[in-house]
């Protein structure tokens, strides 16, 4: 997949190309099922594939008190677009003038003037540029003058489409199961191992406390079974406390995701770390004193192993 992320500076795709756009956090099934209608498309007519997608969510922008945290940061974001197999990914830099454009504007200069767009592929309920003016009817208006098709399609789902939007409701609720069912994969956060306050290590359960940006959606507080992710891309099973850690602090200011890694011993501070939530044990709680805390984890760690136990 090639990156586009300096749109004056890219030539214009005169092969062609079917195109998709949004601003597909977290890649999930339902992405991946708009993109395969793209690829499909694109075999038909002997062209490229192309998502255009921005470098942050459009609501930081345009709505920030009420925007949403992401799924993905953008490094994560590419990596799942790559993996579906997409000829070009343009990132486009949104930004308060950006949100201004108007949706033609949009269309002339990018699905037209560098993608040279054949066809159009987005939910049927997709809207675009200034004042969401931007819609299916409107593309196809323009499509029809500018000589590219428009497919507006309904998204996957069982009882309700997949999107990212219900992704993060059950995330919220601590459901990463459900999520993982949704995404197509474990819901994973990735950040910076840093020096904690060592408690973990005195109460015999030394782990990894990994630093999240805060515009990333971590899952509700809770005790989970998931994986922890090396730089190298091996992985270790890992029993993950998030949370303000109640049975020691009263009020702490934000919730601390730690990684115990079962079975290692070794030193992770100020490197990369990827943690995977695979399935939520429990819920936080408070704990009358250490001893029934310590009890409590030795048996969260039990847990986690019969958790991550393959399937038979």
């Amino acid at each position: 997949m090639q990156v586009i992320s300096d749109l004056a500076a890219c030539p214009r795709l005169e092969r062609g190309t079917v195109v998709t756009i949004g601003a597909y956090d977290g890649v999930h099934e339902g992405h991946r099922a708009l993109i395969a209608r793209v690829q499909a498309m694109a075999a038909e007519l002997g062209c490229d594939t192309a998502v255009v997608t921005f470098d942050r969510h459009p609501a930081t922008v345009v709505r920030p008190d009420s925007a949403p945290r992401l799924l993905t940061d953008i490094d994560q974001k590419l990596e799942l677009l790559a993996a579906t197999g997409i000829d070009y990914a343009v990132v486009i830099h949104f930004d308060e003038a950006r949100s201004k454009e108007s949706a033609e504007d949009f269309v002339n200069e990018v699905l037209v003037g560098r993608l040279a767009a054949r066809a159009v592929v987005v939910g049927h309920d997709f809207h675009f540029g200034h004042g969401r003016r931007g819609n299916v009817p409107l593309l196809q208006e323009m499509g029809a003058e500018l000589g590219f098709d428009v497919l507006g399609i309904s998204l996957v789902g069982d009882e309700e489409p997949i999107s990212s939007t219900r992704v993060r409701a059950l995330l919220a609720e601590g459901d990463v199961a459900r999520a993982a069912q949704l995404l197509g994969r474990t819901h994973e956060v990735r950040g910076t191992v840093v020096q904690g306050d060592a408690r973990g290590r005195e109460l015999g359960f030394p782990t990894a406390n990994v630093a999240v940006p805060g515009d990333i959606l971590l899952p509700a507080d809770g005790i989970y079974a998931g994986w922890y992710v090396h730089p190298d891309g091996s992985r270790h099973a890992a029993a993950i406390s998030l949370g303000r850690r109640p049975t020691f602090y009263d009020n702490a200011p934000a919730s601390l995701l730690e990684a115990h890694l079962l079975d290692f011993s070794g030193d992770l501070y100020d490197q990369p770390a990827r943690v995977q939530f695979v399935e939520r044990l429990r819920g936080e709680r408070k704990f009358d004193g250490v001893d029934a805390l310590v009890t409590q984890i030795a048996q969260d760690v039990i847990d986690t192993r019969v958790a991550l136990q393959p399937a038979h």
